[in-house]
């Protein structure tokens, strides 16, 4: 099983012959009828093209032009288009146990959380990039004992990214070499399928949405950490995006809107668990789109869960759209509300909730196998 890594390590260190970056530090892939940019700083996807459906292309993933940013202090760590790992998303009170040893991990989440592994998950880190062809990019990481506080053991990460016809695919694997530990990975894309051009609304509310398996939701407490409670979703209800597809703000004058999913956030930073069957497996487990590109994507992944925010948590006037974006009502930054994203991955937190059933998929050893995250965006108009 460690031979990809191997594979992939060697090419880096013997100097195989591998097309570079632009002037701005990105790495370019294409196939029919879409386009994409990759850094090595997180493993970063900075952009990514499309046509509406007037045949304009239009770059409908949020980051910054010029690669060297993503690392400063000049904006907030939005994780953008990254690899968060080893372990993606909250750990409550930033502990956990672990074949009876009890691990504290950084706080990074105030007031007591750690959100995506802390200030030097993976991204946070330069990945190396292993192999590039027209349609694909790989990036391979190796991640120390403890080098993110709290996690053992020596893992290797590799990610593949592929364009293909319409289509976007994330392939993310894992391997913990030597001592077990937490592994759960996702691709943290942030979209606005508008790509900020629309001259009515720069926000992704009047953006449809629909999780037609997304039934039940991890239930969360007063500082926004996971309870260990799933509550069912009513018809109707602000969550419910199982019954039909609605506008994300199609909600947003109901009394629960602030605070629906932590403190004094409008809005949605929940996860959904995607409840289905085996006959069910190859149909996408959320969609969006907008009316007024036309431009919708279909959400495939192996992963039981999705988290998913709308944003509502950006400070306005703060992180700069890209040169490839913007027009209409923007005023050149991206506003609350103005994107949303889409996580596929396992239950949050589920390695502090065992009765969840959830370990054997988040904690991997020497003897485990390899960890699999595949994702799958799959372009259209409407």
């Amino acid at each position: 099983m460690l031979r990809w890594y191997i594979a992939a390590l060697f090419a880096v260190l013997t100097g195989a012959i591998i097309p570079g970056p632009d002037a701005n530090g990105k790495y370019h892939i294409e196939a029919e009828g879409i386009k994409a940019c990759f850094i090595p700083y997180g493993a970063s996807i900075t952009n990514l093209y499309v046509c509406d459906r007037n045949g304009t292309w239009r770059d409908i993933v949020l980051g910054y032009d010029d690669a060297g940013t993503y690392a400063s202090s000049q904006f907030p760590h939005t994780n953008y288009g990254a690899i968060p790992g080893r372990y993606a998303n909250r750990l409550s009170n930033a502990t956990y146990v672990l074949d009876g040893v009890r691990y504290h991990t950084e706080v990074n989440d105030p007031p007591n959380s750690t959100i995506h592994s802390g200030t030097n998950g993976w991204s946070y880190r330069y990945w190396d990039v292993s192999a590039v062809s027209k349609e694909s990019i790989a990036f391979v990481l190796s991640d120390a004992n403890n080098s993110s506080m709290g996690f053992p053991g020596l893992v290797l990460g590799k990610v593949t990214y592929t364009v293909s016809k319409l289509a976007w695919s994330v392939r993310i694997e894992a391997e913990a070499r030597d001592h077990r530990t937490p592994l759960m990975l996702t691709n943290h894309a942030y979209w606005n399928l508008d790509a900020f051009a629309n001259p009515y609304n720069d926000t992704v509310l009047g953006h449809t949405l629909s999780m037609p398996f997304g039934k039940r939701k991890i239930g969360f407490d007063a500082v926004s950490q996971p309870d260990g409670t799933l509550p069912y979703i009513p018809r109707g209800s602000i969550n419910d995006f199982w019954s039909h597809p609605k506008k994300i703000g199609a909600s947003d004058s109901d009394p629960e809107w602030l605070g629906n999913c932590g403190p004094g956030v409008p809005g949605y930073d929940c996860q959904w668990l995607i409840d289905r069957g085996r006959d069910q497996l190859k149909k996408p487990v959320a969609s969006l789109w907008s009316e007024w590109s036309g431009i919708k994507w279909d959400l495939y992944t192996n992963q039981e869960g999705l988290v998913m925010t709308s944003c509502g948590f950006f400070p306005a006037d703060a992180l700069p759209v890209k040169k490839t974006q913007g027009g209409g009502v923007n005023n050149g930054f991206v506003p609350p509300s103005g994107c949303v994203a889409a996580e596929a991955q396992d239950w949050i937190d589920g390695i502090n909730y065992p009765h969840w059933g959830r370990l054997d998929k988040q904690i991997y050893g020497p003897s485990s196998g390899k960890y699999e995250n595949d994702i799958v965006y799959k372009f259209s108009t409407v």
